[in-house]
């Protein structure tokens, strides 16, 4: 069952939720050798993305096709923490070994303070939050939403790339950053330490699902759907949707920034290939093929879009851009709620009235007896139809 406004009830919340944990922290590495459980770890990092945009896209109605700018926020800043200590490793100079070959051997200043680890874990969350909550501000103040929002949201995405790529020196240019030996301070080659990064991940991702859930049960929650459903209408009553949906935008944005910082380690590099136009719209994709206002479609259609595009890709190289764009169609021409809404659609079939069954005997029928017209009141009968 669900509660208002499409919610899971919140037995059928932590059922789901339990059920995802014991599959992700219990079942996969089990059954999955070290390469695929690698593998899953990569999917899940686009997971949690997929968790803040469908509390931004499906709970709020903003089509965020910008996530990749804080995505890669959260990544560069784990990746810039981590080739500072590699470079520290063994007496090493401290600079980047990135910086020796293209640069003239010395660290930017805007790079030195993430040698602490402290302030790169809160720049992971709060760089992309801040971010989000001044260009939120900015956009939802002046009122500009639907496809308006989107076409700047992509276009931030764009720009973010340009300003990536010319900077060789101190991002890496079109290769990234990449080539990291340890995660604070454990080696990245130790199998044991990647599958604790593996498990890291996966319970993020839980924990960023139960968050969802419990935020589409709040009062918050409800209110971010009524700006989605009637802007208008939740401004009269004297609530601020610019602020509603900011506060939504800068959780999604958040997500989005450890979810970038956790796929570093778990793939070995960042780069402007991994946060441009297309994987921005690939996160869009795996949320709407889950379905953007569900609880756990969002993480399903995320594994699911990727896990496809790895296998697909390596089957069809030239030709999995168009499977990717067939299934969005697919998805919106077919299933406008993801597959999600299969199960409520089957759920509906099932509990309708079939076809052909059984109804009240007419009035007046053989054997039955016509009811009085006196018996009629005025209640049973359109106000219209009412006579004094």
């Amino acid at each position: 069952m669900t509660g208002g406004l499409g919610v899971p009830s919140r037995r059928n919340a932590l059922a789901g939720t339990g059920a995802l944990a014991l599959v992700l922290l219990v079942v996969a590495p089990l059954m999955l050798s070290d390469f695929r459980l690698a593998l899953l770890g990569k999917f899940i990092c686009f997971a949690i993305v997929a968790v803040g945009i469908g509390i931004a896209w499906g709970r709020g109605g903003m089509l965020t096709l910008g996530q990749g700018v804080f995505f890669g926020i959260g990544g560069y800043a784990m990746a810039m923490h981590l080739k500072l200590a590699d470079a520290e490793l063994n007496g090493g100079s401290g600079v980047p070994d990135f910086m020796l070959l293209y640069g003239d051997g010395t660290v930017p200043g805007w790079w030195e303070p993430f040698r602490s680890p402290l302030f790169t874990l809160l720049a992971v969350v709060a760089l992309p939050a801040l971010l989000a909550t001044a260009l939120g501000l900015a956009i939802f103040k002046r009122r500009i939403k639907g496809a308006y929002f989107a076409i700047l949201s992509q276009a931030m995405v764009a720009a973010f790339v340009v300003l990536l790529v010319g900077q060789q020196q101190t991002t890496g240019g079109t290769n990234g950053l990449n080539g990291f030996r340890s995660f604070f301070g454990y080696s990245l080659s130790d199998p044991a330490n990647r599958l604790t990064l593996y498990y890291l991940a996966a319970g993020i991702l839980v924990a960023a699902v139960a968050l969802s859930a419990a935020l589409q049960r709040s009062r918050f929650g409800e209110l971010l759907v009524a700006t989605r459903d009637a802007e208008e209408r939740v401004r009269f009553l004297g609530y601020d949707p610019a602020l509603v949906k900011t506060v939504a935008f800068a959780l999604a944005a958040a997500l989005a920034g450890v979810a970038g910082a956790l796929f570093v380690p778990i793939v070995g590099i960042i780069s402007p290939a991994d946060i441009g136009v297309v994987p921005s719209i690939v996160f869009i994709v795996g949320v709407a093929v889950g379905g953007r206002a569900g609880l756990f479609g969002p993480v399903l259609g995320a594994i699911g879009v990727a896990w496809a595009e790895t296998s697909l890709s390596e089957a069809f190289p030239s030709f999995w851009s168009y499977f990717q764009g067939a299934l969005l169609i697919a998805v919106i021409a077919l299933l406008p709620g993801g597959a999600a809404s299969l199960v409520d659609r089957l759920r509906e079939r099932a509990t309708s009235p079939r076809r052909g069954a059984s109804s009240p005997p007419a009035a007046g029928a053989a054997g039955t007896p016509a009811p009085a017209a006196a018996a009629s009141t005025p209640a049973d009968r359109p106000a219209e139809e009412v006579h004094p």
